[in-house]
């Protein structure tokens, strides 16, 4: 993940997110995955940065650009 990417990750019994660069989860822990997940695309697209969604064993589920990808990629 690029510096300042979000990701949403289970910890401690809840869902977070935070930025890449960082150990500090922002917002609230949330009681669902599904919430965790709309508050971290929300913060992605604000940002314009990658959303990288994890299971609860730490695997990567879903990545989701929001402004970063390149234009003009043939094919």
């Amino acid at each position: 993940m690029a510096q300042g990417d979000i990701e949403t990750y289970w910890e401690d019994g809840s869902w977070k997110n935070r930025r890449e660069g960082t150990d500090r989860a922002f917002g609230a822990g949330y009681g669902t995955k599904d919430e965790a997940i709309a508050a971290g695309r929300e913060a992605a697209q604000s940002d314009k940065v990658e959303h990288v969604i994890k299971n609860q064993d730490g695997q990567i589920a879903e990545k989701n650009s929001y402004g970063n990808d390149p234009r003009n990629v043939p094919g």
